[in-house]
C-alpha cells in the first residue's frame, strides 16, 4: 500500500483559490479608502494602493508557481529532487531580493518622498499654526491670540481645571492665547501647522480623512502639516491605546473659510 500523498485530480479548487485571491485584492484595490479631505492624501492613497498591488500580485504569482509544483511533481511516488547548479541557486537567491528591492524603491523614492516631503518639508510662510496637546483621556487645542504668537508653558504649572496647559502669566505672548478642549478649527485651502505635544503617555493625532497620523510623546515636541481641500467637520481621533479611557479621546476638526475663521477666533475667551 502507499503512503505517498495523494494529489487533487483536478485543479478546480486551486483555481477557486487564485479567484478569490484576485477578486480580495481588486475589491480592497479600489473604492475601499474613505474620502481624501487633504492636499497630500492622494499621494498617500496612491501609496497604499502601489503596495497593495505590487504584493498582492507577488503572492499570487507565488502561488501559482507552488500549485504547479504541487501538481506536477505532488503525484505518485516520492522522488529524488534535481540537483541545482550554482549559478541557478545564485539566481534564485538573488532575483527575487532585486526584485522586491525594486519594488520598495520605486515605492519609497518615487512615490513616498514626495509625500513626505509635503507633510515634513519646508512649511509655507503664510502657514496657520496651531498646538494640540493630548492627555488622558482628551485633545487640548491652543490658538494664538491677536498677537499671532503661542506664549511660553512650563509643566509644573499644569492643573486640570485651572491651566491644564500650564501657561505662564508673566508671558505677554500667553496672556491671550485661547485653549479649548478638542475643537480644532482650520481654514480650507491653507497649510496648517500643527505642534504637537503630550502632558502624560503616547498619543496619536490622527484625521483619518486627511490621511494624517502623528504620534506625540511626553517631553518631546512633534510637528505636522497639511493643506485641507474642503470645507466640513472631521473626526479627530487617538490612534494609540492609552488607557482605559482611550475610547473617550476624540474631538473635531471643522473646516471653514479664512472669514469664517477669523471670525470665530474673535468670539473666544483667552484662557488666562
Amino acid at each position: 500500500m502507499s503512503t505517498s500523498g495523494a494529489a487533487p485530480r483536478s485543479p478546480a479548487f486551486g483555481l477557486l483559490f487564485y479567484a478569490l485571491g484576485i477578486l480580495v485584492v481588486a475589491g480592497f484595490a479600489v473604492g475601499w479608502l474613505p474620502e481624501v479631505s487633504s492636499a497630500h492624501g492622494h499621494g498617500i492613497d496612491r501609496v497604499i494602493r502601489y503596495l497593495l498591488l505590487t504584493t498582492g500580485t507577488l503572492f499570487l504569482v507565488g502561488c501559482l508557481v507552488l500549485g504547479r509544483f504541487i501538481l506536477t511533481y505532488g503525484r505518485g511516488a516520492p522522488q529524488e529532487g534535481a540537483v541545482l547548479s550554482e549559478r541557478t541557486q545564485l539566481l534564485w537567491a538573488i532575483v527575487p531580493v532585486l526584485l522586491m528591492c525594486a519594488i520598495s524603491e520605486v515605492g519609497v523614492l518615487v512615490m513616498a518622498l514626495p509625500v513626505f516631503g509635503e507633510v515634513y518639508g519646508e512649511p509655507a510662510e503664510d502657514a496657520f499654526e496651531v498646538e494640540v496637546v493630548g492627555k488622558q483621556f482628551e485633545w487640548l487645542v491652543r490658538y494664538p491670540g491677536p498677537d499671532g504668537v503661542l506664549g511660553e508653558v512650563d509643566h509644573d504649572k499644569v492643573h486640570d481645571s485651572r491651566n491644564p496647559l500650564g501657561l505662564v502669566k508673566s508671558d505677554p505672548a500667553a496672556r491671550d492665547d485661547i485653549v479649548l478642549r478638542g475643537q480644532l478649527h482650520l481654514p480650507v485651502g491653507r497649510m496648517s501647522i500643527v505642534s504637537l505635544r503630550s502632558l502624560d503617555v503616547i498619543h496619536s493625532f490622527t484625521v483619518p480623512l486627511f490621511r494624517t497620523k502623528q504620534d506625540t510623546l511626553p517631553g518631546y515636541t512633534a510637528f505636522t502639516q497639511f493643506t485641507p481641500e474642503k470645507e466640513g467637520t472631521f473626526e479627530l481621533a487617538c490612534a494609540e491605546l492609552c488607557g482605559l479611557g482611550h475610547y473617550r479621546m476624540q474631538g473635531t476638526v471643522t473646516v471653514q473659510s479664512e472669514e469664517e475663521l477669523a471670525q470665530w477666533l474673535s468670539e473666544q475667551e483667552p484662557w488666562l
